[in-house]
């Protein structure tokens, strides 16, 4: 990479991407009803038919009939809904939450929805057909009581599973750039040619392949609508620098239509097709893009060595494209909103990484991403970086100058711990070495690995430890699935304590892969996803659905909140209670059930919070502890096995992950006081961070507590917010210390970290003014969000954590 190539360039944004963008975040999301529409007649239609068949049938009637429109300077056609951020509804799902909150979706506290009184009655006449029909519907039916009990205890969450759809993948984007549609349709047809129909096993992949035929159809025609509504806009267009703008979009999106991508433009247009009906197809999100520098990269090196493409339009295509990403808008249910607040769909894009042979992978593209992602500065894509010992320095360094400039982006993963956890797990060293992350930063293999890398399903590892104090039952419903009679109170010893921790969370993770077990069977029944499954590597050869086992890769995990919490409960418990006996069980326990309110609670609080060593500040006595409680969950969670597990894929089972986007505020919500000194109903710590404000001695420490985890096992992914004060960061010196921090935290096995470096008056002013602060964005949890679009409980948890000085 030429370093002069990037010379004024850095941050830019052109009059056009500038007009788009301010476009863009001027709008208020709003809801688009002719998906449902749409789908609702093509299931009233095909009744009697496979729901294979029906699925491909709905996708072909939305795609050639559903609105397309090309916005104002854009350079890439294609959209998800009747508007620019505003969100299809997926009925198919689920209605009833929907219906119940149709009237207050545009004044809820957050992630708010406008819409028509005319297009609220529209969708009150869809609600009408899909009543006991839904995704939901099947899966509620299917659940066991001991799992609706444990979801009212707020032990386990999995209704977000069946209401907002699967996702979290990666499709065969280098095959598509050799193939082209056109290919995969053609290798389609052969498949069902070749089918001999006396084997049983061949009549349901007969309607596979017909439904992949037609969908590949549908997505097609789709592309060439697009093509000739650019050719329109062309003949009427009066700006002669537009008009062939268009002209020449009308070619390309005719082109790609037709056969394989040949120039940069082309396969990046490819691209933005595909990935934009796999959300039009399915609910869910997280459909993430790979390692688009390297697949991409061909195509750019033959443009430029033919004088085809500058440096600078390739910039200002993949600006463009970004900007098309953050068209992309989900609608999720209040309390849902609440686990994921910002509007987030997870539009992952991951660059630099090696190759096979252990050279650095980083190219101008990487740099050309990087630059485009500092230039556009939203919320979508979700951008992360493979870091490796041998990375190209210069590199690094630009992200970590991003990095600075506050919005959250890029973060970064570690090849040190991810390629080896990988190949633990049965993944082939090519395939591991050609990971990419997804969604908030799970990893897969692209193209080859089935749904959901990291699950849905929420485990509330602080609940569970509330509930062990409390011999399995829960304080606040009075449920009880798992009562021993032990309780604070009773414990003969510490290592007594530890024995009830292992049998409740033994107990709850049996539960939530039983929820996540039967939420997939449901998905399975009654919303397979055509288009996306021949994308994947090897349903069309397989004749399989992912959701039937079709992918080469199929292993899963959920998400477990407040880590911190437990171990520094645990810690507490150990140390003062047992060990210096400065507390008794019975005093604790009163003080954990009347929040620590009297004179002596308050005095226990104290203790809890002053006396009892806390994770974060690089003390073994309490990390280790940690790591102890959650290598139990790790064990325990891997020994069990998904609905893909024997039908083909590799794997089949589960694997931990700390992942708690921002689950961790609505889930403290439901765990009263606990051990470490944490007053009742507030938030837990997120993903493996320390909890908040507990940790002083600076991020070197954090680091060093975080990276006694067992960072190998946790193949999900562990995730570490860390927020630095801007000040430390500034200069050539503050830029070495964000550097040599990423490369220390990696050294030591550290799995991943993601930075916010606003300062706290910014973001107090935001919540003040959010009219001067549109675009002001900032890292939630696995991804950023504009800071006014948040729940102001999640605003508030943000300006709450630590900031470090570096």
């Amino acid at each position: 990479m030429l370093e002069s190539e990037l010379v004024g360039l850095k941050s830019v944004q052109s009059e056009r991407v500038r007009k788009i963008k301010e476009a863009l975040v001027s709008i208020r999301p709003s809801i688009c009803v002719h998906r449902a529409q749409l789908i609702t007649e093509a299931y009233k239609d095909s009744e009697e038919e496979p729901v294979v068949t029906r699925r491909a049938r709905a996708v072909d009637r939305i795609l050639r009939q559903m609105p397309i429109y090309l916005e104002d300077g854009q350079l890439l056609a294609g959209n998800q809904a009747s508007k620019p951020r505003a969100a299809p509804i997926f009925p198919e799902y689920s209605v009833s939450w929907l219906e119940d909150e149709l009237e207050t979706l545009a004044t809820r506290s957050g992630d708010k929805f406008e819409s028509t009184f005319e297009d609220r009655e529209r969708l009150k006449q869809v609600f009408e057909y899909w009543k006991g029909k839904t995704l939901q519907d099947r899966a509620k039916s299917l659940q066991p009581e001991e799992v609706q009990t444990a979801t009212l205890m707020s032990v386990i969450e999995w209704e977000g599973n069946v209401t907002a759809g699967e996702g979290h993948i990666t499709v065969d984007y280098p095959t598509l750039m050799q193939r082209g549609l056109p290919g995969y349709l053609a290798e389609t047809e052969a498949c069902a040619k070749r089918l001999d129909l006396s084997d049983p096993e061949n009549i349901m992949k007969r309607k596979f392949y017909e439904a992949s035929i037609m969908t590949l159809k549908a997505v097609i025609a789709f592309i060439e609508r697009n093509a000739c509504l650019a050719a329109q806009l062309s003949k009427k267009e009066n700006d002669h620098d537009r008009k062939v703008e268009l002209q020449v979009l009308s070619e390309i999106c005719f082109s790609v239509a037709r056969s394989r991508p040949s120039s940069f433009y082309e396969a990046l247009q490819s691209i933005w097709f595909v990935h934009l009906i796999l959300q039009v197809e399915s609910n869910g999100h997280s459909f993430s893009l790979g390692r688009i520098d390297q697949y991409l990269f061909p195509f750019y090196e033959e443009d430029v060595a033919k004088g085809g493409l500058s440096t600078a339009k390739a910039l200002e295509l993949i600006e463009c494209f970004y900007l098309k990403m953050f068209t992309i808008n989900k609608i999720r249910s209040y309390s849902h909103s609440l686990v994921v607040s910002g509007y987030p769909t997870y539009q992952n894009i991951c660059v630099g990484g090696q190759t096979l042979g252990g050279q650095d992978a980083t190219n101008a593209l990487s740099y050309l991403f990087l630059e485009a992602l500092a230039a556009i500065r939203l919320s979508e894509p979700n951008f992360y970086i493979r870091v490796h010992e041998n990375i190209d320095q210069r590199f690094l360094v630009r992200a970590a100058e991003v990095v600075r400039m506050g919005f959250g982006m890029p973060a970064f993963v570690n090849d040190k711990v991810i390629i080896p956890s990988l190949l633990n797990r049965g993944v082939s060293l090519e395939d591991a070495i050609n990971y990419a992350t997804m969604g908030c930063l799970e990893v897969s293999v692209p193209g080859k690995w089935g749904y959901r890398a990291n699950g849905k399903i929420k485990l509330n590892m602080l609940k569970i430890l509330e509930l062990t104090l409390h011999g399995g039952k829960d304080p606040l419903s009075n449920n009880s699935l798992n009562a021993t009679g032990k309780r604070l109170g009773t414990f003969e010893s510490f290592d007594a304590l530890m024995e009830e921790w292992q049998r409740q969370i033994t107990f709850y993770t049996r539960l939530h892969i039983i929820a996540d077990n039967i939420n997939s069977l449901a998905s399975e029944q009654m919303t397979p996803d055509v288009f996306c499954s021949v994308l994947v590597q090897d349903c069309i050869d397989r004749g399989k659905l992912i959701c039937e086992g079709g992918a080469i890769y199929d292993m899963q995990s959920g998400s477990q909140i407040g880590l911190a919490n437990v171990g520094n409960s645990l810690a507490a418990i150990k140390k003062l209670v047992f060990e210096e006996r400065r507390v008794s069980q019975q005093d604790l326990m009163e003080a954990l059930e009347s929040n620590f309110s009297s004179a002596k609670g308050k005095r226990i609080q104290d203790m809890m919070l002053r006396d009892a060593p806390k994770y974060g500040n690089d003390e073994d006595y309490v990390d280790l502890l940690t790591k102890k409680a959650y290598d139990i969950y790790c064990n325990a969670v891997q020994s069990h096995k998904n609905t893909r597990y024997g039908r083909g894929p590799k794997g089949g089972n589960w694997f931990p992950s700390t992942v708690t986007i921002s689950s961790n505020i609505p889930a403290g919500k439901k765990v009263g006081a606990t051990p470490d000194g944490r007053k009742a109903f507030t938030p837990t710590a997120d993903g493996c961070s320390p909890s908040h404000n507990t940790e002083n001695k600076g991020p070197t420490a954090v680091i060093r507590s975080v990276d006694k985890l067992s960072t190998l096992l946790i193949t999900g992914g562990n995730l570490l917010n860390c927020r630095l004060i801007p000040s430390t960061i500034r200069g050539e010196e503050g830029l070495s210390r964000l550097v040599a921090l990423i490369r220390g935290h990696f050294r030591l096995y550290g799995w991943h970290v993601q930075f916010n470096t606003i300062d706290t008056e910014t973001l107090r002013d935001a919540q003040k003014n959010p009219e001067n602060y549109r675009d002001l964005t900032v890292r939630v949890a696995g991804y950023s969000a504009l800071f006014v679009a948040l729940d102001q409980d999640v605003q508030n948890d943000i300006i709450d954590r630590m900031a470090y000085k570096l």
